[in-house]
């Protein structure tokens, strides 16, 4: 099985591995079915979807009438004002066949704009807060993607007291000395106010080549199990953090079973040489 550990201030025991269900996004239920079935086997009991992920609530629906109180359920909106995000949140209950959802994000808040947006009177939070005043949502949280994540989660918890954050976190992006400054900074932060810290993109390894045969994922991702546990257990091996499953369903049951079988993390020299024979590369520009 795998470990749990508190979901920050929540007191909610999480899997250290969370399901990350992007993967659901763009297939059948008839495939679906058995990438949750591996949750119940593997004991994973939270779930983190969003509202643009395809038809991912969808798939989830069916599962959830019958294991709902078995899950951490967290889903996320792109919407930046009040009345957009509040509709949207409605659509995903909807969806989801479900009239109450554990945590609440705001999907990849970088953008200093919709910042300002969501911050300011007449935005997104004055709809999470409502929503949580109400009982429809537990918490409240932000992600964000590229190098630039830290600094704005940083921001973004000086500004409200967020239950959670959503970030990359791997070996190579942490050898960028500004991103591994960024992220410790935030990483400070976060112990200190009890904010739960979700990875993403541990399995990253390179752009796909122009012409190469594309996986479900945006981004190439390691697919050998040998170099998924390497992945997988360095970052279950930084001890604060959960990680989240990868958006291509073929590579779930590799990466539970990475999860699962964990007891520390690989040396630096055996992460460089997984670098160097896979030609792990960013998948992010650098910040301007």
């Amino acid at each position: 099985m795998i470990d749990k550990k508190e979901f920050g201030k929540t007191g909610h025991l999480s899997s250290r591995t969370i399901f990350g269900a992007a993967a659901l996004g763009w297939i059948s239920q008839e495939e679906a079915d058995p990438a949750l079935d591996l949750l119940l086997h593997y004991d994973v009991n939270h779930i983190d979807v969003a509202a643009s992920y395809g038809d991912a609530e969808i798939r989830l629906k069916p599962w959830l009438r019958k294991h709902r109180d078995r899950f951490f359920l967290a889903t996320k909106t792109g919407e930046r004002t009040r009345d957009g995000a509040w509709r949207e949140l409605m659509n995903s209950l909807e969806r989801m066949g479900v009239d109450h959802i554990d945590l609440w994000q705001f999907h990849c808040l970088i953008d200093e704009k919709e910042w300002d947006t969501v911050m300011s009177s007449g935005g997104a939070l004055e709809a999470a807060m409502e929503a949580r005043d109400k009982g429809i949502i537990d918490y409240i949280g932000v992600t964000g993607h590229e190098y630039i994540a830290p600094v704005m989660h940083k921001k973004s918890l000086e500004r409200f007291d967020f239950d959670s954050i959503l970030l990359p976190f791997n070996y190579f992006m942490m050898k960028d000395e500004t991103y591994k400054k960024d992220f410790e900074e935030l990483m400070t932060l976060c112990r200190s106010r009890g904010t739960a810290v979700q990875t993403i993109k541990s399995l990253a390894r390179s752009y796909w080549a122009e012409g190469e045969k594309r996986g479900s994922t945006w981004y190439k991702p390691l697919t050998e199990q040998s170099d998924i546990d390497k992945a997988v257990h360095w970052v279950l091996g930084q001890g604060d953090y959960f990680l989240n499953t990868t958006g291509d369903v073929k590579l779930l049951p590799s990466v539970l079973r990475a999860a699962s079988e964990f007891k520390e993390a690989p040396s630096s020299s055996d992460m460089d040489r997984l670098i160097s024979e896979r030609n792990i590369s960013k998948i992010f520009p650098f910040p301007e």
